[in-house]
């Protein structure tokens, strides 16, 4: 996979040289994790390199400054850039612990955000990149930082990361909790910022509880995912899986 520098200078590209090799050696070893485990067999050609404001004006109107399309994923490889951000994603809201956990956002969890790029790829996803996605992209996402979490975290880091989270959708409810969470799609990036992360803190956090519930067994959530779409997609898959959870819950009574 290419690592290609789109910076406006040279001395840009120079600045952030080191820490685009450092996050690309990573993403080669858990790239092995999907292949081995995850149905990737096809790699974007490469990740494009860029400031959050040329990824979000310039290569994209999408307000995060990291997105995949089906040859390239685009990142901001800027720490600072994403403390900002997620510091703005509060709204103000006083929350001084969370407030210092993105302050001080890590390169570990700076990777988990390119590595959700790429978990994008693996071929277990039904919708394809051309795709009018919809009905399931909250499966889509919420696995795609459910695994880089999983796997590329310290379990202290994966704890962290879930606490905080799990807080924000218990404080962010009040403004957003009338979102159906099946409507997560395009229309997301329409509101402001902490609605937009509302989402994915949901997504990620429902994925979790899924695998929780069939006791850590990641490809069966998968399996059970594939079903509702080849059956029809007839309910939502929120509601699909609820319903199959608790079919499950009665047989066990």
């Amino acid at each position: 996979m290419k690592s290609i520098l789109a910076f406006e200078t040279s001395e840009e590209a120079v600045k952030y040289e080191n820490i685009t090799k450092e996050l690309m050696a990573k993403l080669k070893s858990y790239q092995q994790i999907l292949e081995q485990n995850f149905e990737l067999a096809t790699i974007p050609k490469g990740v494009l390199w860029t400031k959050g404001e040329l990824a979000t004006t310039t290569f994209s109107t999408i307000p995060i400054p990291a997105f995949t399309r089906e040859d390239f994923i685009y990142m901001s490889p800027i720490l600072k850039e994403w403390q900002n951000l997620l510091v703005s994603q509060l709204d103000g809201k006083v929350m001084p612990h969370i407030q210092s956990f993105y302050e001080n956002f890590s390169n570990d969890q700076l990777f988990v955000i390119l590595a959700h790029e790429l978990t994008h790829h693996i071929d277990l996803f039904v919708d394809e990149f051309e795709d009018d996605r919809h009905d399931s992209i909250w499966f889509e996402e919420g696995m795609c930082f459910y695994l880089p979490r999983k796997y590329c975290l310290t379990e202290e880091q994966f704890e962290e990361i879930t606490a905080i989270e799990l807080e924000l959708v218990n404080i962010f409810t009040e403004d957003y909790g009338e979102n159906d969470l099946d409507d997560f799609g395009s229309m997301s990036y329409q509101g402001s910022l902490s609605s937009i992360m509302f989402d994915y803190w949901r997504s990620y956090l429902k994925v979790k509880l899924l695998v929780e519930k069939m006791n850590g067994d990641i490809p069966s959530v998968f399996k059970l995912y594939k079903e509702w779409h080849k059956e029809g997609r007839e309910t939502s898959l929120v509601q699909y899986f609820e319903d199959i959870l608790k079919k499950s819950e009665e047989v066990l009574l």
